[in-house]
């Protein structure tokens, strides 16, 4: 599945619901579904920095494709990495710094965040394509 199938997938899931409270359910259910992350790599260096909450990143290359995993300790937020997962995780560094994530705007997430869930919802994105920047510069 491409980046851009994926966040369709995305954007009509959260189409079917009309009340953000059942959205943000939806998010609490999507980082709940989510695996746990191991102990072992929640350190310092898999931290997001610009986060309220803990946000841990961790990214496996292997076969040309990153795989994301990720744990946090708000709800809210599990959601939100596990939605980033799903759409960017699997793919070529290349594939990943020329997505456009229109799926953010396109289902109203980022106007009903918090300023500091904005924020941490960024950092979150830029840490995913700082992964793909360095992944890309080991291929070539």
């Amino acid at each position: 599945m491409t980046i851009n199938e994926a966040q369709d997938e995305v954007i009509e899931e959260f189409g079917c619901l009309d009340d953000w409270m059942d959205k943000y359910q939806l998010l609490i259910d999507m980082g709940n579904a989510q695996q746990p992350l191991e102990q072992s790599a929640k350190t310092e260096d898999n931290l997001i920095d610009g986060c309220q909450s803990r946000v841990w990143l961790q990214a496996t290359y292997r076969d040309g494709a990153i795989y994301f995993d990720a744990e946090s300790d708000a709800l809210i937020v599990k959601g939100i990495i596990a939605l980033l997962i799903r759409v960017l995780s699997g793919h070529t560094p290349q594939e990943i710094l020329g997505a456009d994530l229109y799926f953010i705007d396109s289902i109203g997430l980022k106007e009903h965040l918090s300023p500091t869930r904005s924020n941490g919802l960024l950092a979150m994105v830029k840490q995913m394509r700082a992964y793909a920047l360095a992944y890309s510069a080991k291929e070539g």
